[in-house]
């Protein structure tokens, strides 16, 4: 009990020890803080230039050139198939519309009756041109005709003549006519008129109408051109 008792009081050996290590912490931080502050400072070098150095400028940076990309393609829409209603539609012919009538021809009689004597004119023409030819190539009989010969002719012939109304008196056309053996009719050329056109044209469409004319019975009465006369009234 005395000592434990003596070792917690004040003036025993712990205090003293625990004060002796405190005093010695002390000291080393003094000692090594001195020497701390009495550290010189390291020694800076400066050189001296008369001229400023020449300095290079910087090389210029080249950037490396950007490749140019081709345009991308247009992309194509790939075409959808056509509903198969489409499809057979499209086989399918057409219809075919019914066929127009075409509307009744009428028939003008006017211009049916000018056409054909257009026509009329024009082969009368064609005949006399080549009435023109032949008469000018083959000379022509002057001997008289056999008179039983020419009224045969002239008969035939006035069968065929068709009278226009209206002819005042007997006047008398007198047509030059030229025929080959056979009897056909070359030309029928006007020679004197009877003052009446329209029976003029009619003796003379009555001339080639009659073509082949009658041939005589003896080949030595045949004669190549005729001058035959016809009167309405005889």
């Amino acid at each position: 009990m005395s000592s434990a008792i003596s070792a917690e009081e004040p003036g025993g050996a712990t205090p003293a020890v625990l004060s002796a290590l405190v005093h010695a912490v002390l000291l080393v931080v003094l000692v090594f803080g001195l020497r701390w502050q009495a550290k010189h400072p390291d020694a800076m070098v400066v050189e001296l230039w008369s001229q400023l150095p020449a300095i290079e400028p910087p090389a210029p940076v080249i950037e490396p050139k950007a490749e140019v990309k081709p345009p991308p393609k247009p992309k194509v829409e790939a075409k959808q198939p056509k509903p198969d209603i489409a499809v057979e539609r499209e086989k399918k012919p057409p219809k075919k519309q019914p066929a127009k009538e075409d509307p009744p021809l009428k028939f003008d009689t006017t211009n049916l009756i000018r056409e054909q004597l257009a026509q009329e004119q024009r082969a009368l023409k064609q005949t006399r041109e080549k009435q023109e030819a032949l008469k000018q190539s083959a000379p022509v009989k002057t001997a008289s005709p056999d008179a039983g010969y020419v009224d045969k002719i002239r008969t035939k012939i006035k069968l065929n003549i068709v009278l226009p109304p209206e002819i005042k008196g007997n006047p008398e056309a007198i047509f030059d006519v030229v025929q080959l053996p056979t009897g056909e009719v070359l030309t029928a050329r006007l020679r004197k008129s009877s003052g009446h056109e329209a029976y003029d044209q009619a003796v003379e469409r009555a001339i080639l109408k009659s073509s082949p004319l009658p041939r005589p019975e003896r080949p030595d009465q045949f004669q190549r051109e005729l001058q035959l006369k016809f009167k309405p009234r005889e």
